[in-house]
């Protein structure tokens, strides 16, 4: 991974300010790509540089409270109404009416459930990794829990004191992270404290961290420059994020999760979290789809199969738009 990504400027989005790469021509077809957890716009530097290339108008905004964007303390300023309104704000900003919109891992749960509730602003979806599903019956947390009990990362990151556990250790904390594929990427198949992140990182850093760069996706001068970023922007603000999970399980209740746009979802077949059978659902949601999975990689698709990722983007875009 050598692509380099453009440098940010500060945009003004309602009532924050974020901090936004952009590459491309102006009159280009707008594609907003929204990062995940625990990453910053940066992880998409090969998508950037192919995409403008290709004439794209590409925007990448690290989300608030992530990287050098805003980052509000408060949980409720992280619910999905309120990151929604941010991607409206940064399109008005911008004078961008309708773009194509991407979205991996959080960023694709955000970008899926804004394409049911803001459709107007997307000329089309795509989803990397992060499936669109039907609203489940029972709030997430209980789910959350019967997978994985109280230890599950995201039941921990409840606590506010969650805030803190990675503090301090930031550069173990992106070797752990950025680890390879787990063989098999079938959750159904693998022990319940597969989930317990804050747990099995305590365990990483107790037997002396990484042993070999050949065990991480993404090499150290990048994790570096991760590090340096969240030490200074701390984790609280990705945190709330999952603090959100019922809130957004609430306010998605009776909203129609039915699409029309053209969507495209892109899975990796050893991504245990979102394995690609969860993509099952999409046809049924999605009246104008078409799936891919890429073999061999799992979570960090734009780190582990860049130019395979590019491709099926930049020929979809182009057949569609």
């Amino acid at each position: 991974m050598t692509d380099a990504i453009p440098p940010a400027r500060r945009v003004k989005a309602g009532d924050i300010t974020l901090s936004v790469h952009e590459a491309g021509p102006q009159d280009g077809l707008p594609v907003l790509l929204l990062h995940g957890w625990p990453e910053l716009a940066l992880s998409w530097a090969a998508q950037i540089a192919a995409l403008s290339k290709a004439g794209y108008r590409v925007i990448a905004p690290d989300l608030r409270g992530f990287g050098a964007s805003d980052a509000p303390r408060e949980i409720g300023a992280y619910h999905i109404d309120v990151m929604c309104a941010d991607i409206e704000n940064l399109l008005d900003a911008l004078g961008i009416e309708r773009a194509v919109i991407a979205g991996h891992d959080w960023g694709g749960i955000i970008m899926w459930q804004a394409a049911c509730l803001i459709p107007h602003r997307f000329l089309g979806a795509i989803g990397v990794n992060t499936p669109h599903l039907p609203r489940g019956s029972a709030p997430p947390l209980e789910v959350f829990r019967g997978q994985g009990g109280e230890e599950h990362y995201i039941v921990r990151f409840q606590d506010e004191a969650a805030d803190d556990l990675f503090v301090g250790r930031e550069e173990d904390f992106f070797a752990f992270s950025f680890g390879g594929p787990l063989p098999g990427g079938d959750l159904t198949k693998l022990p319940a404290s597969i989930t317990h992140l804050p747990r099995r990182f305590d365990a990483f850093v107790a037997r002396g961290g990484l042993k070999s760069e050949e065990d991480c996706v993404v090499g150290p001068q990048l994790r570096a420059q991760y590090a340096q970023a969240y030490r200074l922007s701390g984790f609280r603000g990705g945190l709330n994020l999952y603090r959100n999970f019922d809130a957004n399980w609430e306010r998605m209740g009776g909203v129609d999760h039915r699409l029309s746009m053209p969507c495209l979802m892109i899975s990796a077949e050893c991504d245990f979290m979102l394995p690609p059978k969860l993509t099952a659902w999409m046809p049924a949601l999605c009246s104008d789809l078409e799936r891919h999975v890429i073999e061999d990689i799992g979570h960090w698709t734009q780190y582990e199969a860049p130019e395979t990722l590019n491709a099926l983007m930049l020929d979809w875009l182009g057949r569609r738009f």
